[in-house]
């Protein structure tokens, strides 16, 4: 394996039995294991800790689609420049919608995609959130109530986009590498 990071930071050597396991359910499921495991299996707590969160943000029962999760991820990677997260969740973007456009789109500009009045307020929000989270008032989250999300699916949102604009900064600052296998994934 090539390094992952600008850092030193090498894999454990042997995995323990539990990361062993992970990596080879993600080999099994998307063919390959995404850069950002390998990055934090210098440490068995801080791959736990990161896998726990990223399940629970996007795998947990949401009244947010899988999807819609993904479009969040690709647009606050967007907004913050994200090299690792566009490339890693532009690709799920093309995968869940079967539109490579709308990827593409959501990385470049979500302004300029066709989304439905729900995804719009729902990336107006993230965007918001992740640009100038200080101003957001209780009229942004009636714009959300108003295209049909719950007081629930709003603290998704946020914990989405929060959650992004956390592993942004962190793959911006180690110079984290995406999988060579995403950029072609799913055109």
């Amino acid at each position: 394996m090539s390094n992952v990071t600008a850092l030193d930071l090498p894999m454990l050597d042997p995995l323990p039995e539990r990361m062993e396991k992970y990596f080879a359910i993600c080999q099994d499921k998307l063919g390959l294991v995404p850069n950002v495991l390998q990055a934090y299996a210098f440490d068995e707590d801080k791959l736990n800790a990161f896998s726990a969160l990223y399940n629970d943000v996007m795998l947990a029962e949401s009244g947010l689609t899988k999807l819609e999760r993904e479009m969040i991820a690709v647009v606050v990677s967007s907004m913050n420049r994200c090299f690792y997260c566009l490339v890693a969740h532009g690709a799920a973007v093309r995968e869940l919608s079967g539109d490579p456009m709308l990827g593409e789109a959501l990385v470049m500009n979500y302004r300029v995609a066709e989304l439905s009045a729900r995804q719009r307020a729902m990336l107006d929000f993230a965007v918001r959130m992740t640009e100038a989270s200080a101003t957001i008032e209780e009229l942004h989250r009636d714009e959300l109530r108003k295209v049909g999300f719950t007081d629930r699916d709003i603290w998704d949102i946020a914990a989405t986009a929060g959650f992004y604009n956390m592993t942004n900064r962190m793959a911006s600052a180690v110079d984290m590498r995406p999988n060579d296998e995403y950029h072609a994934a799913h055109r």
